[in-house]
């Protein structure tokens, strides 16, 4: 009763608003550049120049598209799993088993940590979620310390950067260790197409290090014209915790095919070590030379997830299907089929009673779920399904490496947590080949 109450007292004072609006001329009425919201209609014209929803001026870096790939396949007639066959999913599942075999694509377990994390783990007041993002964000900074990509004297570009978390201790790794005093040798680039509440990079505007974030599709980003980047050209390392489904290939799109950042035909750079005759070398050797309008790509480290979100038209490993006989149909079915793979363990989708009744795990990441369209009961058993899922994953990622390889890269896939933190728990990382 309680509820209905606050609902009747909610409508009564709208009315009474409306009518006393109505009443002193000033009618509302929805927003021509956005419904959702209204406007007074004698204050129409003011409100138009500057509501938020007004189209604004594209900046400089925005370039419509400069990293969608191909048009092929952008009309292609989505059809979900239930509406198949048993003919056609089986068609689909031997095309798969052929796909995978032979595929050097193995991912192996490494679950590294950073110390600059740990006493926020061991902080008691973290409840559950923000626990598994710390020992996400601490696997993620031992696997680039790892492979030689976390110091000073480059750009760290995040994409997808949320809240910007993941910078956040990127930049506290390296003033803990190095003592930061300038803001030379360390750029910090965060890159959200939404705009985002209780932001962590405002924190560290006082403190030396530049930061800047870049509210753009990463579609249409083109890296070689933002000033920042301009600026010193320094070395970039791409970073990603959770990059959804199409934006892991927009993003190695954006880092490797954007003109200017890198001459075509040329090798990457060996990386940068992080000690200081070194540094201070190569900071001289970039300086000196004309080069390109921004520094070159020493490497890469994106955690993975929702392969049922990605989309032949933007995918990075077209030739890669292509070579082994597959096109944009297969590719859409082997995404919706990857789906298989994090909700084919639920308990909800086991075939017969769960046992428990909830589900234990509860870490499904802040993106959208699979359609359950795509959901088909009587086809192989759960953990069967999970397996296929999970090829499915492998064989698109598998796609990405290849891709990789063919502009001077070594890559690989890693499991960087393990699944009681995260369902979705590769991480895709690559350095020059040597």
């Amino acid at each position: 009763m309680r509820h209905n109450e606050v609902i009747r007292r909610w409508f009564t004072c709208r009315r009474t608003a409306l009518k006393a609006q109505e009443e002193g001329g000033s009618r509302r009425i929805p927003c021509p550049l956005d419904p959702k919201h209204t406007v007074s209609e004698n204050k129409l014209e003011k409100h138009l120049k500057k509501c938020n929803s007004r189209e604004k001026e594209k900046p400089v870096y925005y370039v419509e598209n400069i990293n969608s790939g191909s048009a092929d396949g952008e009309t292609l007639h989505q059809v979900s799993l239930s509406e198949r066959s048993r003919t056609e999913l089986q068609s689909l599942l031997d095309k798969l088993k052929t796909a995978v075999t032979g595929l050097q694509c193995d991912v192996e377990d490494s679950v590294l940590s950073h110390p600059v994390v740990q006493e926020e783990l061991n902080n008691p007041k973290n409840g559950d979620s923000a626990h598994k993002h710390l020992k996400q964000q601490s696997s993620l900074l031992g696997h680039l310390e790892a492979l030689g990509l976390l110091g000073r004297g480059r750009c760290f570009v995040e994409f997808g950067a949320g809240r910007g978390k993941l910078s956040h201790w990127i930049h506290e790794a390296l003033k803990t260790r190095d003592h930061l005093q300038t803001c030379d040798d360390l750029q910090l680039l965060l890159v959200e197409r939404c705009s985002t509440r209780f932001k962590v990079d405002g924190k560290h505007q006082d403190t030396g290090v530049q930061f800047e974030r870049l509210q753009v599709d990463i579609q249409h980003l083109d890296l070689s014209k933002v000033q920042l980047l301009r600026q010193r050209r320094l070395p970039l390392v791409g970073v990603g915790k959770h990059l959804c489904g199409a934006a892991t290939d927009l993003a190695l799109r954006c880092l490797l095919e954007t003109p200017g950042l890198r001459e075509e035909g040329e090798p990457p750079p060996k990386r940068l070590k992080t000690s200081e005759p070194e540094l201070a070398d190569a900071a001289a050797l970039l300086e000196s030379s004309p080069g390109p309008d921004s520094g070159p790509v020493l490497g890469l480290a994106v955690a993975l997830c929702c392969h049922h979100r990605c989309e032949w038209r933007h995918y990075v490993g077209q030739q890669f299907f292509l070579q082994n006989g597959l096109g944009a149909a297969d590719f859409s079915a082997f995404c919706r089929m990857s789906s298989w793979a994090t909700c084919g363990i639920r308990p909800t989708n086991r075939d017969g009673p769960p046992q428990g009744g909830t589900n234990q795990r509860g870490d499904v990441e802040e993106h959208d779920p699979a359609e359950g369209t795509d959901a088909v009961s009587g086809f192989l058993l759960a953990d069967e399904r999970e397996q296929v899922g999970r090829l499915c994953k492998r064989l698109i990622d598998g796609g990405r490496l290849d891709f990789l390889k063919t502009k001077g890269f070594n890559s690989k896939l890693t499991h960087y947590v393990n699944s009681q933190v995260t369902l979705e728990n590769v991480l895709l990382t690559a350095v020059p080949s040597n």
